[in-house]
């Protein structure tokens, strides 16, 4: 088990990379990065190539709502759903809490009681980030979940 470093966009992971702010051994929890929350899911790219570019990418793991493409080497958990706008699991993570990740079941686990997960559930506030004006702004309100393909619905 480990303790997550969490982020709430792509670029505060990419700040925290290239200022030399990750020890070997972190997660780092990306999240608002799903079909909603980003909006439209974009690709984790930067963040993976920081991370085996400083020499991390074996010796730390990547959870993310947002999503890769499959040029992966390391440790990634992407299309994690419900995503951090919908209220999911990663929305609730935070720093100090410990994460279990089974490879082989491909089962992630937050070890937080039950309890202490329902009092942030109640104190959680979403995350909007500005987008420009159009299609983007349409999408994160009809977007479907990552599970369901993020399609437009």
């Amino acid at each position: 088990m480990v303790q997550p470093v969490t982020f709430d966009s792509e670029d505060e992971a990419v700040e925290a990379i290239m200022e030399g702010n990750i020890a070997k051994g972190s997660v780092l929890v990306l999240r608002y990065e799903g079909p909603k929350g980003g909006p439209g899911m974009p690709e984790m790219y930067e963040p993976m190539k920081y991370l085996e570019g400083m020499g991390l990418s074996d010796h730390c793991a990547l959870i993310t709502d947002g999503r890769f493409s499959g040029s992966n080497r390391g440790l990634f958990v992407g299309h994690l759903s419900p995503e951090a706008a919908d209220c999911g699991m990663i929305a609730l993570i935070e720093a100090g809490d410990e994460i279990s990740i089974d490879i082989e079941t491909r089962e992630l686990t937050l070890h937080v009681e039950d309890a202490v997960l329902e009092e942030r559930r109640k104190l959680w506030k979403p995350l909007r980030k500005e987008v420009p004006r159009g299609f983007l702004d349409v999408y994160r309100d009809r977007a479907a979940s990552a599970a369901e393909g993020a399609v437009f619905a």
